[in-house]
C-alpha cells in the first residue's frame, strides 16, 4: 500500500465521520420549518441516522469482503454527494408532500427519504477501510479501533463546527452544499493521486460535474428565496432557527418569522404592534400590579413589551436565549438595549443564579411552535416564586385550547401554577393565545381594567375579548408538570402540528 495512501484514508475516515454528524444535526434544522422542533422530529432524525448507519456498516462489510477495491468507497462518496445536492434542491416540495402524514410518521419518512441513501453510503467507510488497511488477522482489532477512534474524532469536530460555526453563520442550504463540496474534493484527490486520473474510472468525472452543477443550482435557488409574501428585509440563520423580517407589499405590516412561524407582527407606519399578546402582557401587568418598579422579562421577543415597560419608568431586566433577535429588534422594531438590563442566556439558568426580587415576571418564551418545557414545570415556577414578593405577579403568554381532548397543556399549566401560587387567573384570547396571571397572594384581583387607549384599531376587538374572556380549566384533563415528568409535547402534539401545518402552508401561499 502506498505510503501516502494510509494517511489519506485516515483523513477520509475523519471527514466522513464529521460529515455524518453534520448531516444528522443539519437535517433536523432543515426539517424544523416544516415539522417543528419537537421530540418527534429529533426522534425521526436520530432514528433515520441510526438506521442508515446500521445498513451502511453491514453493506460496507459485505462489499469489502466481496471486492475490496478502494475506488468503490469513493464511488459511494460521490453518489452520496450527488444525492445530498438533489435532496437540498427537493427539500421544500418533498416536505410539503410528507406534511400530509401525521407528525411522527411524516417527519420520519421525510428524514429517511432525504438522508437514508447518503448516510448509508458514507457509513460503509469504517468496515471498508478496516478491510483494506488491515495487513494481518493479528492486527485487525487494533486497526478497527484506530479507524473508529479517528472517525469519532471527526464526528466531534463536525459537531462543534455545525453547532458553533456553520449554523449561526451560514444558511442551512449553504452548509449542506459545503459538505457536498468537501466530499467531492476528497473524491477528486483520491482519483488524481492514487488512480492516475479518471480514464479508468467511468462515470466519475460526469458524476463530479453533475454534483458541482446541482450544488450551483441549489445555491442559486437559496440566494433568490423569499418569504413567499411581501418584501423580505432580513434573513439570517441562527442556532434557534431561520430568522426573517418581512414587510407586506403595502408596507403597513411587518412580520418577524422564526422557522416560518410568525413571532410578532407590527405596523411600522403607526409604530404599533398588531399582535394581541403584546398588548395583553403589557396590559395585564398594569391591571394586576399597581406599581411595577422592578420587572423581569423571560424572552425578549423583538423588545416591544420590555421597551414599553422601560419607557414607563420600570427597571426592566430581560433574559433572551437567542442573541440574533437583539439585532432584529434594533434594526426593525425600535429596540434600544441601552434602556434594558439585557442578559443573553437561558431563563431557567438565570432564575437559579439570580438573587433579585421582582414586582412582575413576564414569561414570553417560545421555541418554534411551543414554549420550552423546562420553563413550564413546577420546579421552574418555584424558582420564579422565590424571586417574587407577596404581591408580585407572574404573567405568562402560552398557546393552547380548552376544548375537551385538546386541553391537556392548558389544564396542566393551570394545575402546575396552582401547586405553587395562591392565585391563578386565565384570560383566553380565543384564537390560541392564552394568558395566565399568577401570584403568591391569595385572592389577587385586578386593581383596574386594562387600558385599551393605545391598542391598534385592527385588533382592538380581539384584545377586548382576551381581557374579558376569563376561563377555568378542567383539572381532570391535566397533571402537575415537573422536571421529571413533562409529557406536554406528546399530548399536545395535535395542536402543535396544526399550528405548524397552517403556518407552513401559509408561507407557501396555499
Amino acid at each position: 500500500m502506498a505510503a501516502k495512501l494510509v494517511p489519506f484514508l485516515y483523513l477520509t475516515a475523519a471527514i466522513n465521520g464529521g460529515v455524518i454528524l453534520i448531516v444528522e444535526i443539519l437535517g433536523a434544522k432543515m426539517l424544523s420549518p416544516y415539522f417543528g422542533t419537537s421530540h418527534f422530529v429529533w426522534t425521526a432524525q436520530i432514528a433515520a441516522t441510526l438506521i442508515s448507519l446500521a445498513f451502511g456498516y453491514y453493506y460496507g462489510g459485505r462489499m469489502a469482503d466481496r471486492k475490496p477495491h478502494l475506488a468503490r468507497l469513493f464511488y459511494a462518496m460521490l453518489f452520496a454527494s450527488i444525492y445530498l445536492a438533489i435532496a437540498t434542491l427537493a427539500l421544500e416540495p418533498v416536505a410539503y408532500f410528507f406534511l400530509k402524514f401525521k407528525l411522527a410518521m411524516g417527519s420520519l419518512l421525510m428524514a429517511l427519504f432525504l438522508f437514508f441513501p447518503p448516510l448509508t453510503l458514507l457509513a460503509i467507510t469504517i468496515p471498508f477501510l478496516a478491510r483494506i488497511t488491515t495487513q494481518t488477522t493479528q492486527t485487525i482489532g487494533v486497526q478497527v479501533g484506530r479507524l473508529s477512534a479517528i472517525s469519532t474524532f471527526g464526528s466531534v469536530v463536525g459537531t462543534v463546527l455545525i453547532s458553533y460555526v456553520l449554523i449561526p453563520h451560514l444558511p442551512n442550504t449553504y452548509t449542506m452544499l459545503l459538505v457536498v463540496g468537501i466530499e467531492i474534493a476528497l473524491v477528486i484527490l483520491y482519483f488524481l493521486m492514487f488512480e492516475k486520473g479518471f480514464k479508468k474510472a467511468p462515470g466519475v468525472l460526469p458524476g463530479i460535474v453533475a454534483g458541482i452543477l446541482l450544488s450551483m443550482v441549489a445555491g442559486r435557488v437559496e440566494s433568490v428565496k423569499s418569504s413567499g409574501f411581501g418584501k423580505e428585509l432580513y434573513r439570517k440563520n441562527s442556532n434557534f432557527g431561520l430568522m426573517q423580517v418581512v414587510d407586506s407589499d403595502a408596507g403597513d405590516v411587518r412580520y418577524y418569522l422564526n422557522d416560518f412561524l410568525t413571532q410578532n407582527i407590527h405596523d411600522p407606519k403607526a409604530d404599533k404592534s398588531l399582535t394581541v399578546f403584546t398588548y395583553m402582557l403589557h396590559g395585564l401587568t398594569h391591571a394586576y400590579h399597581a406599581a411595577p418598579e422592578k420587572v423581569l422579562c423571560i424572552g425578549l421577543g423583538v423588545g416591544i413589551v420590555p421597551m414599553q415597560l422601560a419607557n414607563e419608568g420600570s427597571d426592566v431586566e430581560v433574559v433572551e436565549i437567542n442573541p440574533g433577535v437583539v439585532e432584529i429588534g434594533e434594526q426593525f422594531f425600535g429596540l434600544d438595549p441601552g434602556k434594558l438590563d439585557l442578559h443573553i442566556g437561558d431563563g431557567r439558568y438565570f432564575l437559579n443564579a439570580s438573587e433579585e426580587l421582582y414586582d412582575v415576571v413576564v414569561l414570553d418564551a417560545f421555541l418554534g411552535d411551543s414554549s420550552p418545557s423546562h420553563l413550564m414545570s413546577r420546579e421552574c415556577f418555584e424558582s420564579m416564586a422565590k424571586r417574587m414578593k407577596e404581591d408580585s405577579i407572574l404573567v405568562i403568554n402560552a398557546f393552547g385550547h380548552f376544548d375537551p381532548g385538546e386541553d391537556f397543556f392548558m389544564a396542566s399549566l393551570d394545575k402546575t401554577l396552582q401547586s405553587v401560587f395562591g392565585t391563578v387567573h386565565i384570560h383566553d384570547g380565543t384564537r390560541g393565545n392564552v394568558f395566565f396571571v399568577a401570584s403568591r397572594k391569595e385572592n389577587l384581583r385586578p386593581h383596574q381594567a386594562m387600558d385599551m387607549t393605545d391598542v391598534h384599531p385592527r385588533i382592538l376587538a380581539f384584545v377586548e375579548t382576551a381581557w374579558k374572556n376569563k376561563m377555568e380549566s378542567n383539572p381532570d384533563s391535566g397533571i402537575i408538570l415537573t422536571d421529571d415528568y413533562n409529557p406536554v409535547e406528546y399530548y399536545d402534539a395535535n395542536t402543535r402540528e396544526e399550528i405548524r401545518l397552517n403556518f407552513a402552508l401559509n408561507m407557501r401561499g396555499k
